[in-house]
């Protein structure tokens, strides 16, 4: 598989908002390891019993970002940031869909650690992830938006800056209060959810 440099990548997305198609045709080979690895991540936190392969993941993910055309992509991160976005809402989509969260599954206790990001050992109820995330992005837009960057996106403070444009030091200052929000948030330890 090819590896190819950040800069490419952003002018390879700019061809394709600009309407060229054969810049989509060299741009997928080079994305699809790094959406391959974000749709593992996001699988591995599955239930065992899950359905969904990693596969018809990335697959959804494609055929969502082909019709992303008109994205004005800021860059790769912009680009992995926006994929990650996907790749959760594909799979709360499939678990509200299932009806996981009305019959209660096996759930975990889920912590919003870095460590988490490479567990597979993690098996968190993303319906109720998203729930708290969204509830988080009515509260404090940015820092929803850090979590989703961080914990689905998979990127690194440095990249999460980039994204939205702020400094290092937000994004990490962002990161600690959010994971502290959701928690209380998804424990119920602030006398909002249950």
């Amino acid at each position: 598989m090819t590896r190819s440099s950040p800069r490419e990548v952003s002018l390879l997305l700019q061809a394709w908002r600009g309407g060229d198609q054969e810049a989509l045709d060299r741009l997928i080979p080079l994305v699809h390891r790094e959406l391959h690895r974000l749709a593992h991540i996001y699988m591995t936190r599955e239930r065992v019993d899950h359905t969904l392969q990693t596969t018809a993941l990335v697959n959804e993910a494609y055929l969502r970002l082909v019709d992303a055309n008109t994205v004005d992509w800021q860059g790769r991160a912009h680009f992995f940031a926006i994929a990650a976005n996907l790749m959760r809402r594909i799979l709360v989509d499939f678990a509200r869909s299932r009806g996981y969260r009305k019959r209660g599954g096996d759930r975990k206790e889920v912590s919003l650690d870095e460590a988490l990001l490479v567990s597979p050992d993690a098996d968190p109820d993303l319906v109720k992830i998203d729930d708290a995330l969204q509830a988080l992005a009515e509260f404090d837009p940015r820092k929803a938006k850090v979590v989703e960057l961080r914990f689905f996106g998979g990127l690194d403070l440095d990249e999460t800056a980039e994204v939205l444009k702020v400094s290092r030091d937000t994004v990490k200052r962002d990161w600690r209060l959010a994971r502290v929000w959701m928690y209380s948030e998804m424990t119920g330890s602030n006398g909002h959810a249950s």
